[in-house]
């Protein structure tokens, strides 16, 4: 009975959704699930189920952080105004993030959300190169605003004609990876001295999320960021989603390559759920940009907003997430491996520290994307209570991203879930 009631109040709720929401919006899973508490790595359903979350990196430290919950109430108990004011917290947190980069980047401006922050990127670039042409991967995401939606293939949306966007394929894993991916960017630049356009700028997601997730061969990256500069233009490091100590042992993607970036972007794990973001830079960039233009966020920068942020810093350094993500990750990686040799669906393993795509192919590295069967582990790991995802122009691409605290433990249960959903998965195939 009960099982029946809770049936007919998702179906109502997502009925009022409709209703209130429109239909731009969308659910994930084929049975979408109804939240009411998170904890750690665990977020309860509303009957009190408890699901293992392997995907929300937005929640980086944690579900519901204590350090985190009482500085947001703290600083909200005392003052909440915004950045023309004086106040030291968002110097506090200003000096805390800016030690975590290269010495070559000195100042911060603080949004409210990634897309903010990639927007304000953009803005940079153009001002201080004078160009208006930006390469992005092919199915890259990197933003909702107008501006960026053009810069985010993965929505779906067609380039409008006489775009000043290039996209170039993402990179693979293969030794050469960084000769290729090269080879693209200056095909991509020289289309635009064609086309007659000046480039401001390389921006890209330094794990690729959107394009399937890829970390390696480490240092890929860097032939492509030269030419791009040999041409006048600026590499932007999107960091919403690798950033923080999410790649393992390293606090920024970026580091993976060994590159200082010109602007770096920030956002979703950056308050552990409370609406901060940011974009760091050089600052002879910033000089450049405040001495043409000006930029104000109501509520970038905000007391709250910075004070949960440096408690989010504080809780990565006190708890060693990076290193747990490093430890976790490579364990976890061991694990897929295991399976890798039991199930030939799974084509290749990617990722860094607590970032992992697994692509799901027939027939091999080489062989026809696996959509539907990545949609239907997908979906049979949440009927087991375990939450990831899809990535990759194909959905091919299982995508898990857990919380920073995600242990040796949970990997294990995770691969259990896993290891059933496949075998389930295998044998549909065969009917």
């Amino acid at each position: 009975m009960q099982a029946a009631d809770e049936a007919v109040s998702t179906k109502d709720m997502i009925a009022r959704r409709d209703r209130l929401l429109g239909p731009a919006y969308r659910l994930f899973y084929d049975q979408p699930v109804r939240f009411v508490r998170g904890e750690g790595v665990w977020l309860h359903d509303a009957a009190g189920h408890r699901y293992l979350d392997a995907y929300n990196n937005v929640a980086s430290v944690g579900h519901c952080h204590p350090h985190v919950v009482q500085a947001i109430a703290r600083q909200a108990a005392v003052l909440n105004t915004h950045t023309r004011y004086l106040h030291e917290t968002v110097l506090d947190f200003a000096e805390k993030l800016l030690a975590t980069f290269p010495p070559e980047i000195g100042h911060v401006m603080f949004t409210c959300t990634g897309s903010e922050a990639n927007d304000l990127a953009l803005r940079v670039a153009r001002t201080c190169t004078g160009g208006t042409g930006f390469i992005v991967t092919a199915n890259a995401y990197h933003g909702v605003t107008s501006a960026l939606a053009e810069l985010s293939p993965s929505l779906g949306l067609s380039l409008p004609e006489r775009s000043h966007v290039r996209l170039v394929p993402a990179p693979s894993s293969t030794a050469d990876a960084g000769d290729v991916f090269a080879h693209h960017v200056r095909g991509a630049l020289a289309d635009m001295k064609k086309s007659g356009i000046r480039p401001a700028g390389l921006l890209v997601d330094t794990i690729f999320s959107s394009d399937g997730v890829f970390a390696d061969p480490p240092g890929f990256l860097r032939a492509a960021v030269e030419a791009v500069r040999a041409e006048g233009a600026l590499f932007i490091a999107d960091e919403v989603q690798p950033g923080f100590g999410r790649c393992g042992g390293r606090m920024w993607g970026f580091a993976r390559h060994g590159l200082v970036p010109d602007l770096v972007t920030m956002g979703k794990p950056m308050g552990n759920g409370h609406p901060v973001a940011g974009m760091a830079a050089r600052p002879e960039l910033l000089a450049e940009f405040g001495r043409r233009s000006r930029y104000f966020n109501t509520f970038g920068g905000n007391p709250v907003s910075a004070a949960a942020g440096i408690a989010v810093l504080d809780v990565i350094e006190s708890e060693g997430l990076m290193q747990n993500a490093q430890r976790t990750g490579d364990y976890l990686v061991k694990l897929l491996g295991q399976l890798k040799a039991r199930y030939p669906l799974i084509a290749e393993i990617r990722g860094a520290g607590l970032f992992v795509g697994v692509e799901l192919r027939h027939g091999g590295q080489t062989g026809t994307p696996a959509t539907t069967e990545a949609a239907h582990v997908v979906n049979l790991l949440r009927e087991r209570r375990v939450l990831i995802s899809s990535a990759g122009p194909h959905g091919n691409v299982l995508k898990i991203r857990p919380p920073l605290v995600f242990g040796t433990e949970h990997a294990d249960l995770l691969m259990d879930a896993l290891d059933q959903a496949l075998a389930e998965v295998n044998v549909m195939s065969e009917k």
